[in-house]
Order: structure tokens, then C-alpha cells, then sequence
């Protein structure tokens, strides 16, 4: 019976397979984060304790696999892009991951939760941003084609830049959603204790840090395609 390596295993199934399983964590943490907030307004505590965990749990699985990555990827796989190039992806992706858990914990830390007048506008921003960290993984995807053609195929490579592009245009509705949420927080500035109006305007900054974590990552495959 054959003995798989640990690097066979790893890279075994596609030598950017590993790479995509890591951006697929990171979506992960990012789509809880929705759920964080609704189980916030609603005053559920013991559900918000849950969705930190989970995406604690994501962040950690997805740290753990970027370390695999980093010592593992093998200095010639025969690939038409640098190997550090690839390792540099997997380090933008896992900002994604870091963020999310970064709202979590504050949210959590803190029992923040967002006034009446805003809840609805920041769960609809964070909604906004986790379809921005869904896109960056469907782009991401869409790296075994690349692989298969060279990075060179026409048609593969239109296909994944319109999805950057799509990519794009959701980062920027995200930066018009935060726009409009710090203006109503604004105005309710005089009725709330500053601390915690600074610590609200720290979450929507974060919202939008991982859509601009999941617009990197985009930007890095089109650097891949460039080369």
C-alpha cells in the first residue's frame, strides 16, 4: 500500500487546490458574519456567542491551512505564475478571515449591538460585504481553467475577469452602503455614550475592510493573468 506524503496529500488533487480551500474558508468566517448582527438585534446573545465561534473556528481552519500552504508549496510545480506570487494570494485572502473574526470578537468583547434606527442598514452592509468575500471566491474558482490554458486561454480569462469586474462593482456599493450608515450614526451621535458610537464606527469601518480584503484578492489574480 502506498504511503501518501504530506505534501502529496495536500497538493495531490491540484497544486492550487490547497489555495482554494483556503479562500473558501475565508468566505466562510465572512458570510457569518450577517448572522452575528441579526442575532444581535434580535437580543440573542447565546446565537451571537454561537456565530463567534464559528467564525473563530473558520478563521483558525483557514490560519491552519495558510501555514500548510506557505511550507508546502513546492519551489517548481511547473507553473506558468511565481510561486511567490501564489503565497501572496493566500496572504491576502487570509485578511479576509482575520477581519470577519476581528468584528466578531469586538462585537462579542463588548456586547455591542447596533441601534434600532441602524440595524437594518448595517446587516444589509454586512450582507453587501459577504456577497463581495462570495464573489472573490468564485473568481478564485476559477483558477483551475486558468491553470489548464497556461493563463493564456481567451475565453477563460474573459470569463474571470468579468467576474473581477462584478467583484469590483460590489466593493463599491459596499463603500456607498457605509456611506449612508455612518451619516444616520451620525445623527444619533448626542443620544449615545461616545464610546460605544466609537466602537460602531470601528465595526462599519471593519464591514467594509472585508470587502476591500475581498477586492485585493482580486486584484492579485489579475496580476497572475498579466504575467
Amino acid at each position: 500500500m502506498a504511503i501518501l506524503s504530506p505534501l502529496g496529500t495536500l497538493f495531490g488533487r491540484s497544486p492550487i487546490g490547497p489555495i482554494q480551500d483556503h479562500m473558501v474558508l475565508a468566505d466562510q468566517a465572512a458570510q457569518l458574519v450577517p448572522d452575528l448582527l441579526r442575532a444581535t438585534a434580535a437580543d440573542d446573545w447565546e446565537k451571537a456567542s454561537q456565530v463567534h465561534k464559528e467564525i473563530v473556528a473558520a478563521e483558525a481552519a483557514a490560519d491552519k491551512l495558510k501555514h500548510s500552504v506557505r511550507r508546502n508549496l513546492p519551489n517548481s510545480l511547473f507553473l506558468p505564475v511565481p510561486r511567490s506570487d501564489l503565497l501572496t494570494l493566500v496572504g491576502v485572502q487570509d485578511h479576509v478571515a482575520n477581519t470577519a473574526k476581528d468584528i466578531a470578537g469586538l462585537i462579542i468583547g463588548r456586547s455591542i449591538r447596533f441601534p434600532e434606527k441602524l440595524q437594518d442598514g448595517a446587516i444589509e452592509l454586512a450582507i453587501a460585504c459577504a456577497a463581495t468575500s462570495h464573489q472573490a471566491l468564485s473568481a478564485v474558482q476559477g483558477l483551475d481553467e486558468l491553470l489548464e490554458v497556461g493563463f493564456t486561454g481567451r475565453e477563460e480569462v474573459r470569463r474571470v475577469e468579468a467576474m473581477l469586474k462584478t467583484l469590483d462593482k460590489l466593493e463599491g456599493t459596499t463603500d456607498k452602503m457605509a456611506i449612508k450608515l455612518r451619516k444616520k450614526l451620525f445623527k444619533l451621535e448626542s443620544d449615545l455614550p461616545p464610546v460605544e458610537v466609537m466602537f460602531l464606527y470601528q465595526i462599519i469601518t471593519l464591514m467594509c475592510t472585508v470587502a476591500d480584503d475581498a477586492e485585493t484578492v482580486g486584484d492579485r489574480l489579475q496580476i497572475l493573468m498579466a504575467k
